[in-house]
């Protein structure tokens, strides 16, 4: 079976620079990384193959081999800057060794002077669903949240031991946090199970927190939401997150704004629509009508004689304000022209009096059916 190209792969186009081999590298290590993938029989084989082909683009020598040659610059002697082809045992070894230390070494909080991690996690980040009304997010308002959270064990100060007492290194792993195993042809690395891959072990464990060093806690936190916030809007408060384990760092917490429908405005973006009926007789005749605003206010249009139904008519700056500046949007007025129902005998009497009257005063009614005859017409010819 032929070797597949080592671009191909990767995920990369033929030419990317090292920084982008390495980016693709890293995003198909944590896809197909075996204890991600225990259901799927064939994973170990392609992360090997992963492997091999990131062995042999990182190295600019070899890669520039690769580029000339194809897969016949590592067989037959073609050892591109010197090294053999992946068929070793030591080489594969290599190339595993440094998938855990790409995929990991960033994540875990990389590694320590003896080569080991750092007992310290950065909390995780959280999310909060926040629903705002129409009026609030047009003015902005600050609002307190209650957000359950993990924060720093206060009995400890955050380190897991008893009295705060630092943790020693792991016997079992020497600090490395993770533990090698020869099976055969490979060579297989894996967390740690005494210290699950803390590198870092607590002897006497904190009774507050059970050696974690932070405990679960709802925390009230004021929030100031901006005017011009719109749905799916997301506002970060750094270090408002989860507590790190072990005394490590913070994480974020991000807020995501949903903002509820309005009974009388649509919105789109910064521009506002309202939908106000109009009476007939007002529609024929002209005259002014009184709309809302959204800042509670009112507003006076002038409804030109003879509007017709759909008619759309703009008033400036009374739309929403923009989120980051820039003045705010226009409020669009569309009239729904209003047909009369539960007519009185003497207005159904007038009504029939004023269509007898009203032969030339519907321009578009006259056209149609002017063009139906037509039609009619032609069909007959």
């Amino acid at each position: 079976m032929a070797k597949r190209d080592y671009y191909e792969v990767l995920g990369c186009a033929r030419g990317a620079s090292a920084e982008e081999i390495k980016k693709a590298y890293r995003v198909k290590a944590k896809e197909l990384h075996p204890d991600r993938n225990s259901d799927n029989p064939h994973a170990e084989a392609q992360f090997k193959d992963l492997n091999e082909a990131y062995d042999a683009l990182k190295d600019p020598d070899r890669k520039a081999a690769y580029d000339r040659y194809g897969h016949a610059a590592f067989e037959g002697g073609m050892g591109g800057a010197g090294r053999g082809g992946m068929g070793g045992q030591g080489d594969f070894a290599s190339a595993f060794s440094d998938v855990f230390e790409d995929l990991f070494g960033d994540f875990m909080g990389g590694r320590g002077a003896g080569g080991g991690r750092s007992r310290a996690q950065r909390g995780s980040d959280l999310r909060y669903n926040l629903r705002v009304t129409l009026e609030e997010a047009y003015t902005g308002i600050q609002k307190t949240i209650n957000v359950p959270a993990s924060v720093a064990c206060t009995a400890c100060s955050g380190t897991g031991a008893e009295g705060g007492a630092e943790p020693v290194t792991c016997p079992t792993c020497a600090g490395m946090g993770k533990v090698r195993a020869q099976q055969g042809f490979f060579t297989v690395e894996r967390t740690c199970p005494a210290c699950s891959g803390m590198g870092q072990i607590v002897k006497n464990p904190c009774r507050s927190c059970g050696g974690a060093g932070r405990i679960e806690k709802e925390r009230a936190l004021s929030v100031n939401i901006p005017a011009g916030v719109e749905t799916g809007t997301r506002i970060r408060l750094a270090g408002e997150g989860e507590a790190g384990m072990r005394g490590g760092p913070t994480g974020d917490l991000y807020i995501f704004i949903e903002v509820r429908e309005h009974p009388l405005f649509q919105r789109d973006g910064i521009n506002l629509f309202c939908r106000v009926p109009v009476s007939m007789i007002t529609a024929a005749l002209g005259g002014d009508i009184e709309v809302p605003s959204i800042d509670g206010g009112r507003a006076r249009v002038k409804v030109p004689a003879g509007s017709q139904n759909g008619k759309q008519m703009r008033l400036r700056s009374k739309g929403m304000p923009a989120l980051r500046g820039g003045g705010h949007g226009d409020m669009m007025i569309e009239m729904a022209i209003e047909t009369p129902v539960n007519l009185t005998a003497k207005q159904r009497e007038l009504l029939q009096e004023f269509e007898k009257l009203s032969e030339n005063n519907n321009p578009e009614g006259s056209s149609f059916f002017s063009k139906v005859k037509s039609f009619w017409d032609g069909m007959k010819g």
